[in-house]
């Protein structure tokens, strides 16, 4: 006998049927044991099955929990000033110039009692769980040194470890270079100190690093890949925001599961994206927050084949947003993707930025039951609507509210 059958709903399951992308079962069921799904198919193939419970959902939709495959989650404080600075005509450079920007959430974050990190960042999470979120990557970062980093890396273990959602815990190595630093020591201690205490704690499951001007440099990266290779870790990378650098050629060279940003990507490296497996992640939420204009080459992806995902990129600086739908909804008005590529983008292609495609992403046979119940007419609402929140949100087969 299941544990539970759900019944009476239409099921995208992201995985293509035909010419349907999002791999739609009309009047569907699912049956979930022991926090699995067991089956999913039409109603009346899964008539006469016995199960503890069965949970008619009176025409709802359901697809896979949202993926949120981009946050910078743990921080302290707010940059609400640089916002205005922005307004007055600032730039991203400017500001990091001028001594905001991420050296100021990382002042902020140190000021943070460990307490005031968790539930600061417990809100936060709270916020993207009401939208629909069953997975979610959060990368430290706001850390100038390994004290500091492995600090934030504790609070992010302790987040998972207290709320219904899987959590992917990213080691943002090298983000951004204190000031005053000497850039070749900074990158060995981070190197050479911080990764292999982490590897050896387990306080990660992928590395990344800024590569970017203001940030690090391609050389500065691939030593870190490097080293994130030897301690077994898989690498993704902030690759192509402001400027090409050829960061995601270099990703691709190292199999990354992911390269977000991308604004500036040439074809080259989506070429090599697609060779290599990488995903490409969009983040339109900085993309609206700072102003710009020029957008990630969206059909050079398509026609290179590169799995697209999008994600909130929460973050107090560049992205202070926590409504999952919105990123959806900025993903087609401000980069053209269709309805279809946005919800692919917080499922199953977000599921293959984390490594994480055998366990969630999908609803089929074998994967966690972690799903999101929407009352919708059209799937299509699933990009349109801007702060839609799911009606029920399934965590491990089991109903999951959130405060």
């Amino acid at each position: 006998m299941w544990d539970r059958l759900i019944t009476d709903c239409h099921v995208l399951t992201m995985e293509p049927i035909g010419d349907d992308p999002l791999g739609l079962i009309r009047n569907a069921a699912i049956g979930i044991h022991e926090g699995r799904v067991v089956r999913v198919g039409r109603r009346t193939d899964l008539a006469g099955t016995r199960a503890a419970e069965v949970v008619p959902l009176g025409g709802a939709f359901v697809t896979p929990g949202l993926v949120d495959c981009h946050t910078h989650l743990v921080f302290g404080g707010t940059r609400a000033t640089e916002h205005a600075m922005r307004r007055a005509g600032a730039s991203y450079e400017d500001i990091a110039s001028a001594g905001g920007g991420i050296a100021s959430t990382v002042a902020a974050t140190a000021a943070a009692s460990v307490t005031e990190l968790l539930e600061q960042s417990r809100a936060r999470l709270h916020a993207l769980m009401r939208g629909g979120v069953t997975t979610v990557e959060i990368k430290s970062g706001y850390g100038i040194d390994p004290a500091s980093e492995l600090r934030l890396l504790n609070v992010i273990r302790t987040l998972a470890r207290s709320e219904p959602v899987r959590v992917a815990p990213t080691l943002l190595a090298l983000h951004a270079l204190p000031k005053g630093a000497d850039r070749a020591a900074y990158v060995e201690r981070m190197v050479e100190d911080l990764l292999p205490t982490v590897a050896r704690l387990g306080l990660a499951t992928s590395v990344d690093a800024f590569c970017e001007g203001i940030a690090f440099t391609p050389q500065e990266t691939e030593r870190l890949f490097e080293a994130a290779s030897a301690h077994g870790l898989p690498v993704r990378l902030h690759a192509e925001q402001l400027s090409n650098s050829h960061g995601a050629a270099l990703a691709a060279r190292h199999r990354a599961l992911s390269a977000d940003h991308l604004e500036h990507l040439d074809e080259a490296g989506a070429a090599a994206m697609a060779a290599s497996g990488t995903v490409a992640v969009l983040l339109p939420g900085a993309f609206y927050t700072l102003g710009e204009t020029k957008r990630p080459p969206v059909d050079l992806l398509r026609k290179h084949g590169v799995p697209i995902a999008v994600a909130s990129d929460c973050n107090p600086g560049t992205s202070p947003s926590l409504v999952p739908q919105l990123a959806m909804n900025m993903a087609c008005n401000l980069f053209d993707l269709t309805p279809e590529e946005a919800i692919a983008g917080m499922t199953v292609n977000a599921a293959a930025a984390l490594g994480l495609a055998h366990e969630v992403g999908t609803i089929a046979p074998g994967k966690a039951a972690d799903l999101a119940v929407w009352r919708i007419a059209q799937p299509a609402e699933l990009g349109y609507w801007m702060g839609l929140q799911p009606e029920r949100r399934i965590f491990g087969g089991q109903d999951s509210p959130t405060p």
